[in-house]
């Protein structure tokens, strides 16, 4: 073992001490994804906003950074017809491609074009500028979704 990896090389120390990891150098570190308390959830980690009739939808934290760099994004057209929990666009990452899931039925009014030319701010500012599209509900019921407490219980943190 001696001269293969010289951080695993015997310390020129005297004393077993000297040689012997920090506590703080041991320590677990946890990093806990952002969710925002005033947005919905789904299981599948999308996000909304809802605001009157019009809800915006995107990706979460905890979901950008399982996907790590987003290349590219399909978007739905506008004046399409999304169904609650069924797939309406994708995200393409270096790793994997993944549906992403209507959190709610609706039409698309407006989608994130800026995104098709800069599909990292998904990853950069995903419940911000990272947004994914808008559309106009057709209903008010919400039961199918979580509040932050309950997204970050199915999280785990």
């Amino acid at each position: 073992m001696h001269g293969q990896n010289s951080k695993f090389r015997p310390s020129s120390k005297t004393t077993n001490d000297e040689a012997k990891p920090s506590p703080s150098a041991c320590s677990r570190v946890v990093i806990m994804s952002t969710i925002p308390e005033d947005l919905r959830y789904t299981a599948e980690h999308e996000w909304v906003n809802i605001e009157n009739e019009i809800a915006t939808i995107g990706i979460t934290d905890y979901a950008q950074d399982a996907l790590t760099d987003v290349v590219w994004v399909e978007l739905p057209m506008i004046g399409d017809k999304v169904e609650s929990m069924e797939p309406f666009a994708s995200v393409e990452s270096v790793k994997s491609v993944s549906e992403i899931y209507a959190p709610l039925s609706g039409e698309v009014i407006e989608v994130n074009e800026d995104l098709e030319a800069a599909p990292e701010t998904i990853n950069n500012d995903p419940y911000g500028d990272g947004w994914i599209c808008r559309i106009k509900l057709d209903t008010k019921d919400l039961s199918g979704l979580l509040n932050h407490e309950d997204y970050r219980s199915l999280l785990g943190e």
